[in-house]
């Protein structure tokens, strides 16, 4: 029974010749499944749990009209008759629960990762190694001719509509600006010139697959990169693109070379919506918003402020297919909300693996990771509630095991206690808040505060022990490392020590560069904050500016914060793909020292003495935070395993390397489907 809690959300769209059930978009991306036929049986399985989950219209990833349009070598292509029969199996998949689904035509353009790269003009782009080849005349019209049969063989495949892709700095954006397209023919030029191959694309479609077809098209509203397009040449578009047939218009923020971040956990929620709402005022049909919107709380805002038509998600229906039908039956509290991390969807999408999700291990996993009824009962305890044992306890009382939940700490999270006081990833409250209500649905019972034994555990009389002790700090072997100056990182960030005006990092991998932010940030967080998150990655939010940027103007540290390695390698080169840039560039905002190839000599009253370059070096600094890694706890499984008790070892008590939730949480997963 739907509630009337978000009236908005829910709410059909009428779109003339069919309509929507509700006001949801699931956006499109990338999975890694869509480039090989043999992987569609678990594409449609993933889009129909979604479909099941109560989403209203979907979009699929990107598939190219041609080779030249790949991202990658053999991407996904919709061109030849015979592509059509895989994604047959998905629109049936899709149709069978009641909702639509478009599409997605991307030419990726320079943007390309093969030999056959294309754009308005060879002009090479900074995240391929590829030159591109620039269109003639005669081959940008026949790439129009592409659009308009991948379209045909969509409709024939069963696809509701398409999605022309034209945001992102693909194909499309690249023609619309000087910085890419310097043609002196009629797609080059001036303004109307640029936007030619857009408005063609979308009106051949409207003109061979007739009024009752869905055409979205994925507008840049703000480029975010230099000589980008003003304010009136996007407006001038999207009353082009209008005219020209399209059905929606979808928000697209950002090129994936801009600068300024623009989906990750450290940007606030719905920060660009207001984009979308400017332009709504300029055209007649429906309009998306999209960008970093995870909530229906978040969407039914947006709806009723009159931001938009539309919302569009993405990652949120990886973290939770079930996203629709939780807020429809007033279970929003039961969602697992994304939090915007990246690590095991985009950042796998760009080492060309397939898309999961941190939050929710079975994403991407449909066919093979399920979690069926137990035979049998088990009476099992796991002890450690952190991301392992909250995935673990979670996962086998829902298959109808007995669980008992161990933790010596007083609340449940672990380490994302630590991760949800980083400025930016206050997202991790949403996920403790997530098991904290499913550990209650399932019946799991919770015991806090307490250290268990090998002994107790035994008198407890469970059949099987899942060890989830996680990690301790590692402490290295410094000279004077019991100064009073030095402190854990969980001392500071749990705020038993409050560090000094000058600190010392010691240690450059995820933890050193989360503690540096946690150092040289004040509430509010720009994530919490979105003037203080304009201002410090330079967006101007007044569309004055071309490519809606201006100077950054961050505010000041509040202390000076030296970052240190012993490895010569760049700081923060393992950190993830698509985010990593972003926590380099934060820091440097803040003028953080970055300082690699140290030796640690010692530690006095006159601050850290080290040694770079072979040159001695004294960083007078108030405070000295270890950040050299961790160290497993396995001695309770070593007890367990003594008496001959079934024990079980997962995440960081297994492996500490770095602390890893993503293969913390999978594992715990794995362990509870076999259990």
């Amino acid at each position: 029974m739907i509630t009337t809690t978000y009236p908005n959300l829910f709410e059909p769209l009428d779109l003339g010749f069919t309509q929507l059930k509700n006001r949801v978009l699931m956006g499109s991306m990338h999975t890694g499944m869509e480039d090989f036929f043999w992987h569609y049986d678990d594409l449609a399985a993933y889009f129909a749990e979604r479909a099941a989950g109560g989403v209203g219209l979907i979009v699929t990833g990107g598939i190219a009209p041609n080779v030249a349009g790949w991202v990658s070598p053999f991407a996904g292509q919709m061109s030849r008759r015979w592509h059509v029969r895989p994604h047959e199996k998905i629109t049936r998949a899709v149709h069978a629960h009641d909702a639509k689904i478009c599409m997605q035509l991307l030419h990726a353009g320079r943007y390309g990762y093969h030999p056959f790269v294309v754009s308005a003009s060879a002009k090479k782009s900074p995240i391929s190694r590829f030159t591109p080849r620039a269109l003639s005349t005669k081959a940008v019209k026949a790439t129009v001719g592409d659009y308009i049969r991948s379209a045909e063989l969509a409709r024939e495949a069963g696809y509701d509509g398409v999605e022309v892709m034209g945001s992102e700095g693909y194909l499309i954006n690249q023609f619309l600006v000087a910085r890419v397209n310097d043609r002196r023919d009629e797609y080059g030029g001036s303004v109307e010139n640029r936007q030619r191959l857009a408005v063609e694309i979308v009106a051949g479609i409207r003109q061979a697959l007739g009024a009752n077809f869905i055409i979205i098209y994925r507008l840049s509203m703000l480029d975010l990169v230099d000589n980008g397009q003003r304010w009136d040449e996007i407006v001038q578009l999207a009353r082009a693109v209008e005219a020209a047939g399209a059905t929606i218009i979808n928000t697209g923020i950002g090129w994936h070379e801009a600068r300024v971040p623009t989906i990750v956990t450290r940007v606030p929620r719905a920060a660009f919506a207001w984009v979308t709402q400017a332009l709504k005022a300029e055209i007649a049909v429906p309009i998306c918003a999209a960008n970093r919107i995870n909530t229906p709380a978040t969407c039914e805002q947006l709806l009723a402020d009159g931001a938009a038509d539309m919302v569009s998600m993405a990652r949120p229906f990886l973290a939770d297919p079930e996203f629709m039908n939780k807020a429809a039956t007033g279970r929003a509290d039961a969602i697992n909300t994304c939090i915007a991390c990246n690590q095991a969807c985009l950042d796998h999408t760009f080492q060309w693996k397939r898309a999961h999700c941190l939050v929710n291990p079975r994403a991407g996993r449909e066919t093979t990771l399920t979690f069926e009824p137990a035979n049998r009962a088990r009476r099992l305890a796991v002890v450690g509630a952190g991301p392992a044992g909250l995935e673990a306890a979670m996962r086998l009382a829902e298959r109808g095991h007995h669980v008992s939940l161990y933790d010596s700490a007083d609340e449940i999270g672990g380490q994302f206690n630590l991760a949800k006081q980083i400025p930016g990833k206050e997202e991790f409250h949403e996920t403790l808040r997530y098991y904290r209500r499913q550990l209650a649905l399932a019946g799991v019972t919770i015991y806090l505060g307490q250290t268990m034994s090998a002994e107790a555990l035994a008198a407890e009389g469970v059949e099987a022990v899942i060890v989830a002790t996680g990690v301790l700090p590692r402490t290295p072997a410094i000279t004077g490392i019991e100064h009073a100056s030095v402190a854990s990182y969980i001392d500071v960030l749990t705020g038993k020590v409050r560090a000094g005006r000058r600190a010392a990092v010691i240690g450059a991998g995820g933890i050193g560069f989360d503690v540096s932010e946690f150092l040289t940030h004040e509430r509010p967080s720009p994530a919490e904050d979105k003037a203080v998150f304009y201002a410090e990655w330079g967006v101007d939010s007044t569309l004055a500016r071309r490519g809606g940027l201006v100077e950054p103007a961050p505010a000041p540290s509040p202390r000076q914060v030296y970052m240190l390695q012993r490895t010569d390698e760049k700081p923060g080169r393992n950190l993830g793909k698509t985010s990593g840039w972003a926590h380099r560039a934060s820091l440097r905002h803040k003028d953080v020292e970055m300082i690699a190839g140290v030796t640690y000599e010692r530690i006095d009253d006159a601050g850290l003495h080290i040694r770079v370059d072979d040159q001695p070096r004294l960083l007078a600094v108030d405070t000295i935070v270890i950040c050299a890694g961790q160290q497993t706890r396995h001695e309770l499984a070593e007890a367990l395993a003594a008496r001959g008790i079934e024990t079980h070892v997962i995440g960081g008590a297994k492996r500490a390397a770095e602390l890893d939730a993503k293969r913390a949480i999978l594992e715990a997963a794995e362990l509870a489907a076999r259990l």
